[in-house]
């Protein structure tokens, strides 16, 4: 089991906090005139990932102190817990195991005295067989038509994976396969994909962990009747167009599904790290399973290297010990994650759950409310797309916003000088965070450009920059399945370092079940038209304004 410390009574916290005091006015450009080689001291390189930390407020001294805070709470321990199957989710009495999705065969990880690599390759196994029909043209429709069309139907960690990687990889998507996810509840996401879609060459992949999540099990049940309405009630057409990833064998059965359509996974791996599970079918059904294989690679690459690299060289720990450093000590609370790389536009979208989702938490792990900051707000978007709408808070808004820049070296789609323009715009960016621009600079442009002194005198504070404002760079060489995996697996365990950290679990979600459970007494109240008077004033309101409006 963790540790349940509270950082805050470490040494290394009050040590952290004395050096905030004694640095909190120091600025980026004073750091990096102090010393001529930052960029070597505060960057770190794997294989085709670089990392370029330097334009952060840190120092040697912080840097080391912040590592002392990871040996302080015996951050090592807490990742060998992680990886050998010790039941860190406490709440839930669970083993946290995503790792061993993409484990080698060679591998040995037991749960109660059980090898659970052996399940996992069978059941890669067999998910690579239903791909090798598919792609063969063997495994057809209910017509004989060939699969032409997949469309994922889940929520949350079921969908948001799923899609962020189908669209990173869509350089890589095998020929005559279109994907497509529906994951709103809202009648208009399922019906808008219905339109586009042969109800003689569709595949629909149900996934749900119990066979039971509202959204998911509505959206299915939907499609399954536009697909009988069809094929005239033949149920046979069901087991045709259906496949489920799901652990509830008996319902997917009973919704129609054939039993050797159904792909398992554990309890041990929770939604929002289930990518690399069956719940990763509908990526080895778009990009192939060699490149699916090439992902899960990737992902153990990564982990590998977070479970035996030392800290101070250690790219996960160092992403979420500047995190905590930001986050703890210079009160932002807010991180944006930004892609320059058009194929990662969900990047962010991914991350902002997986991130949340686990460390949005206020108690500790000894159920204390916590007197002190955990997970932060994750946002972002790609650019430079971002630079045309909210750059602008970034650079002069009251908040600071830590960012995270990625870019590939190499692109899918050399057209033109499109992507050295891309990437000017992502090395300017953090330079100009980081510089800002004086009055004095601002004064000099009009004096170049002989704009008359009376024109230009009352602009200047308008268009002066502060600078100052911290971002890592991660530099990629290219998007690839193997990359893109470590760098997923990076910010998955980013994420685990700074709960850790933060004394929190966090692979558990409470926080998302008390709607739910509202939602369904609701849901009976909206079917008839009698006035609602048993909740509070305003929820009856609105409850009864809908009756009225419908």
């Amino acid at each position: 089991m963790l540790q349940k410390i509270n950082p805050t009574e470490t040494n290394s916290w009050k040590a952290l906090q004395e050096l905030h005091d004694l640095s909190n006015t120091v600025t980026l450009k004073e750091l990096f005139a102090k010393s001529v080689n930052r960029f070597d001291l505060f960057s770190i390189s794997h294989k085709d990932l670089l990392l370029d930390y330097s334009k952060n407020h840190i120092d040697t001294e912080i840097f080391d102190a912040l590592l002392a805070l990871a040996e302080e709470l015996d951050l090592k321990e807490g990742i060998a817990s992680m990886f050998r199957g010790d039941r860190i989710n406490e709440t839930e009495d669970r083993a946290v195991l995503h790792t061993a999705l993409r484990c080698p065969s060679e591998k040995k990880i037991l749960i109660e005295d059980r090898n659970i690599i052996e399940d996992v390759h069978a059941i890669k196994s067999r998910m690579k067989a239903f791909c090798n029909q598919v792609h063969s043209k063997v495994y057809v429709g209910h017509s004989g038509k060939t699969i032409k069309q997949i469309v994922n139907i889940g929520i949350g960690g079921s969908d948001l994976g799923p899609v962020m990687v189908t669209e990173a990889l869509k350089s890589y998507s095998v020929d005559d396969i279109k994907t497509y996810f529906v994951s709103n509840v809202d009648g208009s996401h399922i019906s808008e994909i219905l339109k586009d879609v042969d109800p003689e060459s569709v595949l629909f992949i149900v996934a749900s962990k119990t066979f039971t999540t509202q959204e998911t099990m509505t959206n299915a049940r939907t499609a399954r009747e536009w697909l009988l309405a069809h094929y005239d009630n033949d149920r046979t057409s069901i087991g045709k167009h259906f496949i489920a990833l799901s652990t509830n064998v008996l319902g997917a059965s009973s919704f129609g599904i054939n039993e050797e359509n159904v792909f398992p996974f554990w309890d041990w791996v929770g939604g929002r790290f289930s990518l690399t599970s069956a719940l990763g079918m509908s990526l080895a059904l778009t990009i192939g399973f060699d490149d699916f294989e090439e992902l899960l690679s990737g992902f153990h690459d990564m982990d590998e290297h977070f479970r035996t690299t030392p800290l101070e060289s250690n790219m996960p720990v160092i992403l979420a010990l500047i995190g905590v450093w930001y986050n703890n000590f210079r009160q932002v609370e807010t991180e944006a994650i930004l892609p320059y790389d058009q194929y990662m536009h969900r990047f962010a979208a991914y991350f902002q759950q997986a991130n949340m989702e686990s460390n949005g938490k206020s108690l500790d792990r000894a159920g204390n409310t916590v007197n002190y900051q955990t997970g932060p707000i994750i946002w972002g978007e790609p650019g430079t797309n971002g630079q045309h709408a909210f750059y602008q808070l970034i650079h002069q808004g009251t908040k600071i916003v830590h960012c995270d820049f990625i870019a590939p070296a190499i692109s899918h789609n050399p057209v033109g000088d499109h992507h050295i323009k891309l990437l000017s715009n992502f090395f300017a960016q953090t330079e100009a965070l980081m510089n800002g621009k004086t009055e004095e600079e601002v004064i000099l442009d009009f004096k170049k450009n002989r704009v008359p002194k009376e024109t230009y005198e009352s602009i200047v504070p308008f268009k002066v920059f502060e600078g100052n404002r911290p971002s890592n760079s991660i530099l990629i060489k290219e998007i690839t399945p193997f990359t893109l995996g470590q760098m997923i697996a990076m910010y998955e365990h980013k994420i685990f370092t700074q709960g850790y950290i933060w004394n929190i679990f966090s692979f558990d979600q409470w926080g998302v079940e008390l709607g739910k459970v509202l939602a369904k007494k609701i849901l009976p109240e909206l079917e008839d038209d009698h006035v609602v008077t048993c909740h509070d004033s305003s929820t009856n309101g609105l409850i009864n304004a809908f009756k009225r409006m419908k």
